[in-house]
């Protein structure tokens, strides 16, 4: 979940943007608005962390916050970007970096002590944005900068940064009557206490889990065992086995198990998250969110929630996003059904006599790819041992962007699982990496990257302070811990928004790193996995847990021939959310009860009996624990696109995908740009063109449409 003030621009999913507070600590002063010292330009104080301390940190940052944006409204000099604009960029340093260790608490520290903080202070920091979206004497001077002819004078990154404040303002309400802004900051505030009662709800549900029985456990491979006693054993229940009811748990189990009445009463607890009924029920909460959000847009001046979302995304329109995502819903449902025929005669052979069904799907698809490719999955999870491929991360990078990794001890962490690296270029520091690998009680599941500090030069070199958070299960001591190689692409793809985040080179912290449209900041990302394939990293990281011995090539080379084996079933699922999202957004001014609306739309799309949604409405996080992702989900898709594109870049150049001069353009067209030019502007000068579709389609083995 974001936590952030309005000022702070849109990141990576659940990134929470801190910068260098100006305040010096006092004696008996709240550690949590004190300002970060210690080295690399100071650290957050995560040992000095108290839930007690969450709600007085945030009224004071707030309060000060306040004062700071009074201080800037009654400035008697003209307004000018140096009297309105960089004051405002110095502004509500103190609160972002509350908000940072807020942000990580609830996302991985959450405790019933600490949700009780959130129910009150949620709501409260969605009012303290309005008040300052709405302040009217603030934005006259906003506004006064932006039509003055001395913009014309300014840098393109000051007249970018100037833009995107007059446009987020105007887009909050600025300029509505009293009564519309009025109630425009009711349902900001209702909003709010909405998207935590909605993750509350969720991860309550997402801290259930199933136990397994004797014959539950009949053929499931021994490290699977040993996670769901693993499991066990963290919830104090030596001797059981459960499976814990998050997609890191869940997936594996659907994947290798063969008892199907396990796999059934598995699949049905994890997709049922927030559609249970009682207290932790997220439907009744989904409506509202739906009204409230139509509501907000209309007095905004929008015909939908979707049409104000993307008005500042690359996309620029539902309609353009939809022509997108039916572009490719078609070829992906036709391979769907090619591979669940194939599913169903392995099913007929065996004599199982059973449809394959949802719950079924990833253990005959396993089945199938053995028989098209004779690659068994399980024959490569022993050669992905975590430890080994973040090292892989690290020396990609390295041969792309000059990175050098450097494992630091000492400084405060916030839970012992945590490690942090020191990230330098050509002996120049260049930030710190903080790795939060395992899953436990109260962090929230799937794999995120947080911003804790951003890159700026605005108030002198400031360095980046990133994360990457997963929910992997941690073995037994002394042992690897093997991951998937979906875990793996996961693994690649959150460090590249950590990469993006490293990359930054700007002036303004809000136009730097990771600051840029959400249809944009999945590209870099994307495009970080396809390194993880590579000989390169495969034939130095790659390595058996128990040989040492690098992954043999004979195993690549059929990892390589089905490359494109399940991305019928990879692009369905996600669609089909992506969809539900954007029509949900589109449907006005109705009441809409999520289940019917679900299944109604999936059945209009001929959605496959055999497949899900990838996040079911009820769970949906993305799109109902903030606004976030709210009609954007489609922005994987779309960024995919990009990735598509520009993966094809390297893959025509002489050194392929460590080639130096396509990495020069990456870096410099791209990587280190964040928000200070137009993302279009971005990729035309990185590829020499506009981005084409016909990339994708070739990526997922899809029909190229003619002219893409």
């Amino acid at each position: 979940m974001q936590r952030r003030t309005f000022l702070a621009s849109a990141a990576a999913t659940g990134a929470a943007v801190a910068l260098n507070p100006s305040l010096s600590m006092a004696q008996g002063a709240n550690p949590l608005t004190a300002k970060w010292v210690g080295p690399y330009g100071g650290v957050p104080a995560f040992d000095k962390v108290k839930v007690a301390d969450f709600k007085p940190a945030l009224e004071e940052a707030m309060a000060k916050n306040l004062a700071e944006i009074d201080a800037i409204t009654r400035h008697r000099a003209a307004s000018t970007f140096e009297t309105v604009i960089a004051p405002l960029e110095d502004s509500g340093r103190m609160l972002n970096d509350v908000s940072t260790f807020y942000g990580i608490w609830g996302s991985t520290m959450s405790t019933p002590e600490f949700q009780a903080v959130e129910e009150e202070m949620d709501p409260k920091l969605s009012a303290h944005n309005d008040k300052i979206t709405q302040n009217a004497a603030l934005f006259a001077r906003i506004e006064a900068v932006y039509n003055s002819p001395d913009k014309a004078k300014l840098t393109p990154e000051q007249q970018r940064v100037l833009w995107i404040y007059y446009r987020n303002f105007v887009r909050a309400g600025a300029k509505l009557s009293p009564e519309a802004k009025a109630r425009v900051a009711a349902i900001n505030t209702e909003l709010a206490g909405l998207f935590t009662k909605f993750s509350q709800n969720l991860l309550a549900d997402e801290n259930t889990w199933i136990e397994l029985s004797d014959a539950d456990l009949a053929g499931l491979p021994e490290g699977l065992k040993a996670a769901a006693a693993s499991n066990a054993t963290a919830r104090k229940l030596p001797g059981k086995y459960i499976v814990v009811n998050t997609r890191s748990s869940v997936d594996p189990f659907l994947t290798e198990s063969p008892v199907r009445a396990a796999r059934e009463k598995v699949w049905k607890a994890f997709v049922n998250r927030g559609d249970n009924g009682g207290a932790t029920d997220n439907n009744a909460i989904i409506s509202k969110i739906l009204k409230l959000r139509v509501e907000r847009a209309k007095l905004l001046g929008y015909k939908t929630h979707a049409h104000w979302r993307l008005e500042t995304a690359m996309a620029k329109t539902p309609e353009n996003a939809m022509a997108l995502m039916e572009a490719v819903w078609t070829p992906a449902i036709a391979q769907v059904a090619i591979d669940v025929a194939d599913m169903q005669a392995i099913i007929d052979k065996e004599k199982g006599g059973f449809t394959l069904e949802p719950w079924d799907y990833r253990f005959y698809a396993e089945k199938v790819r053995k028989a098209k490719y004779d690659l068994d999955m399980n024959e490569v999870k022993p050669y992905l041992q975590l430890d080994k491929l973040r090292e892989g991360m690290f020396w990609a990078s390295g041969q792309l962007y000059g990175f050098e990794y450097k494992k630091i001890e000492g400084l405060p962490v916030y839970h012992e699982d945590v490690t942090v690296y020191e990230v330098t270029r050509a002996g120049k520091h260049v930030g710190l990496w903080y790795f939060d690998p395992y899953a436990r009680p109260g962090k929230r599941s799937g794999a995120w990257m947080n911003n804790y500090r951003t890159q700026e030069r605005f108030k002198g070199e400031i360095t980046t302070i990133v994360s990457n958070n997963s929910n992997f299960i941690k073995g037994k001591p002394g042992e690897p811990v093997l991951i998937s190689w979906d875990d793996a692409t996961t693994l690649f793809h959150e460090f590249g928004h950590a990469i993006h985040g490293l990359n930054a080179n700007a002036t303004y912290p809000s136009v730097s790193g990771t600051s840029v449209a959400r249809d944009y900041v999945e590209f870099p990302s994307q495009l970080n996995e396809h390194w993880l394939p590579t000989p390169q990293v495969l034939s130095q990281f790659a390595l058996h847990e128990k040989t040492g011995q690098p992954i043999p090539q004979a195993l690549v080379a059929k990892i390589e021939a089905a490359d494109k084996f399940g991305q019928g079933f990879d692009t369905t699922e996600y669609l089909a959310s992506a969809l539900i999202d954007m029509k949900l957004h589109l449907a006005g001014d109705v009441t809409i009860d999520p289940d019917a609306f679900e299944r109604d739309e999936l059945a209009k799309l001929n959605m496959p009996k055999q497949i899900v949604m990838r996040h079911r409405t009820p769970q949906f996080g993305h799109v109902f624990s903030s606004d976030g992702y709210s009609a954007g989900y489609y922005s994987y898709l779309w960024a995919d696109t990009l990735t598509a594109d520009a993966a094809e870049a390297f893959a025509e150049a002489p050194g392929k995908f460590y080639d130096k001069a396509v990495a020069k353009r990456l870096y410099e067209d791209i990587m280190s740009k964040g928000n200070t030019v137009d993302p279009v502007d971005q990729f035309k000068a990185f590829r020499g063109r506009d981005v084409k579709i016909g990339a994708l389609m070739r990526k997922r083995g899809f029909p190229v449409p003619p002219g893409a």
